[in-house]
């Protein structure tokens, strides 16, 4: 399965934050924010991976990861001239994905939980049809919203309803078959210009093929596309790490872990970052 991190955008609802900088470059408390939904593919067993963002940005991701192979993954990159849509992914990675399946991550989602690892195998196992998640929200009518039967089937999803039937929010993270390049292809923009990923959910919909897996008590889902929404996120991994004593998207800690690289490569980058406390958690890793 290939995986693909949509990081676009301009990010004008961080404005001034954003004028000169990607979105997913700033701080997560002690990491750029792209780390987090890295992470999850990550974690999901993911290793080539394809970053798409703005032909203005897309340098600054070259250069924060290059090829990847220092933590054993394998780096590819996209500009999308203008904000054409989430399943422009799709388009503009069918070279990438190839004849393989896809995992859609959005850049600016921060996912956190136990069973997370457990959830993404479940959902990366799929043979056909597609996946998204849906997580517990108190006030359901600012995000998607997913409404399903007791075998976990979707029965229909809106966006942002004034009344909705289900308390479970869409995040963004998406699970896909092959089939998803050809879909994207023949959605018909929308009156924003876009090619919505709403409209590839209901295509598999109606072909009956759109799963859920519920995001149940003691997984987050953090959004940062606010101000307030970047500033909670940055406390709960604040805490998490201070309290707990483990890092959240630790990409360095996920490839040792999943065996993507070994304990000679996880010592040098730790060495080289030793003078952060984010280096010598690398380290600490070896004495385990």
């Amino acid at each position: 399965m290939k995986g693909i991190i949509l990081a676009g955008g301009k990010g004008t609802r961080l404005y001034p934050m954003t004028k000169a900088i990607s979105k997913q470059l700033l701080a997560i408390y002690d990491k750029p924010l792209v780390y987090y939904p890295l992470s999850v593919l990550m974690l999901a067993g993911i290793r080539d991976i394809l970053i798409i963002s703005t032909p203005e940005d897309i340098h600054q991701y070259k250069r924060l990861f290059r090829d990847g192979s220092n933590i054993g993954v394998n780096f590819s990159y996209k500009a999308q001239n203008k904000p054409r849509g989430l399943a422009d992914a799709f388009i503009l990675g069918e070279n990438f994905i190839g004849k393989e399946n896809v995992c859609l991550i959005l850049g600016d989602n921060l996912f956190f939980g136990q069973d997370l690892t457990m959830i993404l195998n479940q959902a990366k196992s799929l043979s056909s049809g597609a996946v998204i998640f849906g997580y517990p929200v108190k006030d359901a009518r600012s995000f998607g919203v997913v409404e399903f039967d007791g075998n976990h089937k979707v029965i229909s999803i809106e966006e942002k309803p004034s009344n909705p039937k289900s308390n479970y929010a869409i995040p963004g993270l998406y699970f896909y078959d092959n089939r998803v390049i050809e879909i994207a292809k023949r959605i018909e923009p929308s009156h924003r210009g876009e090619i919505e990923i709403t409209s590839v959910n209901e295509i598999y919909l109606k072909e009956k093929e759109l799963n859920v897996i519920l995001l149940k008590r003691g997984m987050a889902w953090l959004d940062t596309g606010t101000p307030e929404g970047m500033l909670k996120a940055a406390e709960f991994v604040e805490a998490v790490q201070s309290r707990q004593g483990f890092y959240i998207g630790c990409l360095e800690e996920i490839a040792w872990r999943r065996g993507f690289i070994d304990n000679n490569q996880l010592k040098k980058i730790g060495e080289n970052l030793k003078i952060t406390a984010y280096g010598q958690y690398i380290l600490s890793l070896l004495n385990e």
